[in-house]
């Protein structure tokens, strides 16, 4: 008896949520700049509890601000990642010295071609001490 049983490809919204992980994951600058082209359309735009931002510079930015504060912090997903038509789910966890520091989960907009052209992100749970209304430029 032969096995008939075969691995559905990868969808693009799969692919992309897979891009996404490895961009937060990422602190080398080149591997970044080439991770945000393949991943983020020219005029992506985030819209997360801090603000919006806009555009592949400003989510480098943010990432490396971020690492400024927690060097040792990693991004993952909490569940298999959802997508279907332009939209993709991600629940994620990050961690800073091997504990969780906030939950969240992101939804992603696909354009055409598999780039995420808009991030709504929420946070499940919230960093110890956050307060989304103080100013976080």
């Amino acid at each position: 008896m032969s096995d008939t049983t075969t691995q559905a490809p990868t969808s693009p919204g799969l692919q992309a949520v897979q891009r996404y992980v490895a961009f937060w994951n990422t602190a080398d600058p080149d591997e970044q700049i080439r991770l945000a082209a393949e991943t983020f359309t020219d005029h992506v735009r985030s819209h997360v509890p801090v603000g919006v931002l806009r555009g592949s510079e400003e989510l480098i930015g943010f990432r490396n601000r971020f690492a400024q504060h927690a060097p040792d912090y990693s991004f993952r997903a909490r569940v298999e990642p959802d997508a279907h038509h332009t939209r993709a789910r991600l629940q994620w966890e990050l961690l800073t010295g091997g504990t969780t520091f906030a939950t969240g989960t992101d939804v992603l907009e696909l354009d055409g071609a598999g780039r995420i052209a808009s991030i709504t992100g929420f946070l499940d749970q919230a960093p110890e001490g956050f307060d989304p209304d103080a100013p976080h430029d």
